[in-house]
């Protein structure tokens, strides 16, 4: 099929974000690579993100700052890429009737059960990005996962139906770069960014209980956990708080039983659902 977006396709990968890591200084702004097979993907907190080989999309898009590429963006804007591809699979999912909303700081679920995990991974030089690779899988046409797979679900376990996979990567080219180009790239675009992400806050303004992995010796959490259930979980403590937004740099502000407030970044913090 003819593409207007420059999508280079791989039939088989260990990872696309490690891909597009390895071509980085060859390929152009907002190239995408999207895998048929995907051997190695990474997901969050060091987990990996299973894929049946042909059913979900499974892609790395590249995005690079300053006046050869884009508009230059400082560092502590980072947060807002992973604020425009999240709403881009939220916009994505609406188009095929599926309502889902944004868990902190970037998976997407449907109710409870995961639909997209999105990784981020940004390149800085001093106070500016340089470079950004956005690892975006959505569970597609896969129906059966492992036992691993805490809570998963997919567009066709939504909907009953099955889709082409390219087609479906073009399509979210579109709204992304609609995205990009409303928001990312023009003066007060990304307070509004932002205004559009908190309304769309999954569990926010609720009473929830989340693992503090802030009293770990090391202040964040290594490697991979299962967060999803409370029974076994003795790697950080369990409280109760709800969700009231995010700080100016995107870290999550959550309300405690007592009525105070505290920030918490990228591994401080897990749900238990």
């Amino acid at each position: 099929m003819t593409s207007k977006h420059h999508i280079i396709w791989l039939d088989n990968v260990d990872s696309t974000n490690t891909e597009a890591r390895r071509r980085i200084a060859n390929i152009d702004n907002l190239s995408v690579l999207s895998a048929r097979c995907q051997t190695s993907g990474r997901g969050q907190r060091g987990n990996t993100w299973t894929s049946a080989p042909g059913e979900n999309m499974t892609f790395s898009i590249v995005l690079k700052f300053g006046e050869e590429h884009s508009r230059q963006m400082q560092a502590y804007d980072q947060f807002a890429i992973s604020q425009t591809a999240s709403l881009s699979v939220l916009d994505f999912l609406a188009r095929h009737g599926i309502e889902a909303k944004i868990k902190w700081p970037n998976d997407i679920y449907i109710g409870n059960e995961k639909v997209c995990g999105i990784l981020v991974e940004n390149s800085l030089k001093a106070e500016l990005l340089s470079w950004s690779i956005i690892g975006i899988g959505i569970n597609v046409n896969q129906t059966q996962f492992p036992e691993s797979a805490s809570n998963p679900t997919s567009m066709a376990l939504q909907t009953g139906e099955k889709y082409d996979i390219e087609k479906l990567v073009e399509e979210f080219m579109d709204i992304f770069e609609g995205y990009r180009n409303r928001y990312l790239h023009i003066n007060g675009g990304l307070g509004k960014l932002r205004i559009l992400y908190l309304a769309q806050m999954w569990r926010k303004d609720t009473e929830c209980k989340f693992l503090d992995f802030t009293l770990l010796e090391s202040g964040h959490l290594d490697g991979p956990v299962n967060v999803s259930k409370e029974g076994g979980i003795s790697q950080g403590k369990i409280f109760t708080g709800t969700v009231r937004g995010i700080s100016d740099s995107g870290q999550l502000v959550v309300e405690t039983a007592g009525g105070g407030k505290r920030e918490f970044g990228f591994k401080e913090i897990g749900w238990i659902i």
